[in-house]
């Protein structure tokens, strides 16, 4: 007897035609898509595959845990990071040295002008005040009081110094052996004049100039540095040199100060006054007194200054820097002055009358020239001579503007440049105001025949 065999039949076969209808209908763009379709198979399978894989190696799955950060390993990564720290930063500093200068001299812009404050005469307030401050000091002092009041003026004279520099020649190096054997270097005694952001500018004699191109300063802490001479002018004997700011310590900043440049014209006779530097040929000297005179000037073509004569002692070929008992300037120990004389006293330029040639040549402009030496008409020569107002040419520099003008010794200058001349010292004042290459009028008087004629000349400012 035949087995029959029962066909198992799935119920999603045994569903009507209507319902296959239905769902071709319902979704007909399916049906008719045969990418769609695969691609839907293919990721039902990947899915299946998942989830099998998942079932099968789910006894595996753990979670991972960070190690905990013990105190030891953060003391590690720590010093690590502040070696790498210091590393960086010695590179960052190293690379800021190293372009320090560079940067400095591209980026520098200009230098500031240097200004020198003008004189100012002191109100009657301040006279009784000082007068009355002298009058008090007068009545303390006794004979038992003379170590103490030296060194009250030797605290003085160290504040002073810092304003005070010396500037040598640098020579070979056989003439530095016997510089280094004696202990003394042909030098001269400069005064830090102004610090234009740039440069550091020492004002001094000239007499270190010749036969060399090189200068070294040497300041109050007995650093040295190499210095150019920014300015010179022959005339008077003075030279301006400079220093760069970069080149000058932290250290050596903290041992210097700018000059302050006093009121000379009210140091009066019997003043005390210090003086330091070269005055007694050899540098970094201190020497006190008093102001044995002011009444003398020194002449030189196109001006004169007033002289203060003191009787500190100095060497022939001694200079220095004069100060009050404020700290201030008022005087430059010049070896040229009464060299004729050789005097053996410290006398100095009065500085009031050299700001405005201090000022041009802080700034690296040249000073005016004309060349005439000469002297003002007083008032005595003007009633027995019958001279008209203004200064006596008494030399003409034979290679100078004066000369190729054609002035001549004997003529009397009433004007320069639309300014009336009535002595030397407006007549100065006036030639300082010109620039070189300047075209300029004069207006003289020479005598002839029939008494004194005007004379008008052109002058082109030169420099010397």
């Amino acid at each position: 007897m035949p087995m029959l065999h029962r066909r198992n039949r799935n119920p999603e076969q045994e569903k009507t035609p209507e319902n296959t209808v239905d769902k071709h209908e319902e979704n007909p763009q399916k049906e008719n898509n045969p990418e769609t379709s695969q691609t839907e198979s293919a990721s039902a399978g990947d899915r299946a595959g998942e989830d099998q894989k998942s079932e099968k190696y789910s006894f595996l799955q753990e979670t991972i845990k960070p190690e905990p950060l013990s105190r030891e390993r953060l003391f590690r990564q720590s010093a690590r990071l502040a070696l790498y720290g210091v590393i960086l930063g010695i590179f960052a500093c190293l690379g800021f040295f190293t372009l320090k200068p560079w940067a400095e001299q591209v980026f520098q812009g200009n230098p500031e002008t240097v200004t020198i404050p003008e004189d100012e005469e002191p109100s009657e307030e301040e006279q009784e005040a000082e007068e009355e401050k002298t009058q008090e000091t007068e009545q303390k002092l006794d004979a038992l009081s003379y170590e103490e009041m030296l060194q009250s003026i030797y605290t003085l004279a160290g504040e002073a110094k810092k304003s005070v520099a010396t500037v040598s020649r640098t020579s070979s190096e056989e003439e530095d052996w016997a510089d280094e054997t004696t202990g003394i270097e042909d030098s001269v005694t400069g005064i830090i004049t102004a610090d234009n952001g740039q440069e550091l500018l020492i004002f001094a004699a000239d007499s270190v100039c010749s036969g060399t191109k090189s200068w070294t300063v040497t300041f109050a802490d007995s650093s040295r540095y190499a210095a150019t001479l920014k300015m010179r002018d022959r005339n008077r004997s003075l030279a301006v040199f400079s220093i760069p700011r970069a080149d000058i310590s932290s250290a050596t900043w903290s041992s210097v100060e700018v000059a302050v440049l006093g009121n000379s014209n009210l140091v009066q006779q019997g003043e005390p006054v210090i003086a330091l530097g070269n005055t007694f040929s050899y540098a970094d000297g201190i020497g006190y007194g008093i102001i044995s005179s002011t009444d003398y000037k020194e002449t030189f073509y196109d001006g004169e200054c007033d002289i203060l004569a003191t009787d500190i002692s100095a060497a022939t070929d001694g200079s220095g820097v004069l100060f009050n008992m404020q700290g201030e300037v008022v005087g430059l120990v010049m070896p040229s002055i009464w060299e004729d004389k050789e005097s053996n006293t410290a006398n100095a330029y009065s500085i009031s009358d050299l700001k405005s040639v201090i000022e041009l040549m802080a700034n690296g402009e040249k000073v005016p020239y004309i060349g005439v030496y000469a002297t003002t008409v007083t008032s005595r020569l003007k009633e027995e001579q019958g001279m008209p107002e203004g200064i006596y040419v008494i030399d003409v520099d034979p290679d100078s503007p004066a000369m190729a003008a054609g002035i001549q010794s004997g003529d009397i200058i009433c004007e320069i440049n639309g300014e009336e001349v009535s002595s030397l010292v407006t007549y100065q004042r006036a030639a300082l105001e010109t620039r070189t290459d300047q075209e300029i009028e004069i207006r003289g008087m020479r005598l002839g025949a029939d008494g004194y004629v005007d004379v008008n000349y052109t002058v082109t400012v030169g420099q010397k």
